[in-house]
């Protein structure tokens, strides 16, 4: 008995007579539960490839479901952050303040998923019962970063870090050093005077600073466990206004880069891990929502597709247009 010739997609083909499709998906080592099947522009049953014999001349179309566009690598697992040698695994930092209650922060807090919680140190009121951030916060689940927020010189700050340790604080702190009261922005050569200081005492030192390239390679060399380059001014909300800078600084950087200041939405803090952050601090941005409750939850979820977006590597970007699904194999 002579053979079938067939074209099987797009290539001459030749085969018993006899053969039906079933035993040509077969012959071709193909998996028939991932495949459709097409002959002469008529789709073929499933149920009927046992019994559906070839013709001579017959076209076969065998097709398959495949993802549009190329493929690319795999994240890794075991992500985490790493400062100083201690794990967390939520890269999304957040403050205390300008909640409408203790009760409200609390639950912001929470559903953030934040294992940072940053407070500053303020002299007590004189009130016995009056209810303390500190209440917001539950301990056993965050790590307390205290901050120097308020402080205008190296002094202040490294003043004001001795006494959180002598309240019992972890030497883990977040260093602010204040250089003009209307835009709120780091005063440099103080914060890196403090910062000297401070790491020769043995306090692992999170510095706030400028989006200077400069100035945090100056902090990492005075041994700062991170560098916190602002966004954008403190509660502006503009989100991230020197992109370049920051690209630049995490570049150069050989401890984790964390965007402190300016974030105004979830937007904000995925793009800040797009551009590779190790981590995003906010406090004004939750707080101020008019539901911080569920901003919370929507900077959690920023923080986390910013970060898998960054690690599985964003397609370049291109002037013309490129096919997402592939030309080879259409259909004719």
């Amino acid at each position: 008995m002579n053979d079938l010739r067939v074209t099987v997609n797009g290539e001459i083909r030749n085969t018993p007579a006899g053969t039906t499709v079933a035993g040509l998906l077969t012959a071709m080592g193909v998996d028939p539960a991932r495949v459709a099947v097409e002959r002469n522009q008529n789709v073929v049953p499933r149920r009927t490839w046992t019994e559906a014999p070839l013709s001579d001349g017959d076209k076969i179309e065998v097709v398959a479901f495949i993802g549009g566009g190329s493929g690319g690598g795999s994240a890794n697992a075991g992500d985490a952050l790493v400062i100083a040698g201690k794990t967390f695994h939520s890269r999304l930092l957040v403050g205390t303040g300008k909640y409408r209650s203790i009760e409200e922060g609390r639950e912001a807090i929470s559903r953030s998923g934040a294992e940072i919680v940053t407070v500053a140190l303020r002299r007590v009121e004189l009130a016995p019962g009056k209810p303390s951030v500190l209440d917001s916060v539950d301990r056993t689940r965050h790590t307390l970063l205290p901050n120097t927020a308020g402080c205008y010189t190296a002094e202040e700050a490294i003043r004001t870090c001795r006494l959180a340790r002598e309240l019992g604080m972890a030497d883990m702190v977040k260093l602010e050093v204040i250089g003009d009261p209307d835009t709120l922005f780091p005063d440099g050569p103080a914060t890196l005077e403090a910062a000297r200081v401070l790491v020769k005492e043995g306090f692992v030192v999170l510095p706030y600073c400028t989006d200077d390239p400069i100035l945090a390679r100056r902090l990492e060399d005075a041994g700062c466990a991170a560098v916190m380059p602002l966004a954008a001014p403190i509660g502006s909300g503009l989100g991230i206004r020197n992109p370049t800078n920051i690209r630049i600084i995490i570049e150069r950087a050989k401890v984790p880069v964390i965007v402190d200041a300016g974030v105004g939405t979830a937007s904000d803090a995925a793009i800040a891990m797009e551009l590779g952050c190790d981590g995003v601090l906010m406090n004004t941005a939750i707080a101020g929502a008019r539901d911080a409750v569920m901003m919370a939850e929507a900077m959690r979820d920023a923080v986390i597709a910013g970060r898998k977006a960054f690690r599985a590597g964003r397609i370049p970007r291109k002037l013309y247009a490129n096919a997402s699904s592939p030309v080879e194999g259409l259909i004719e």
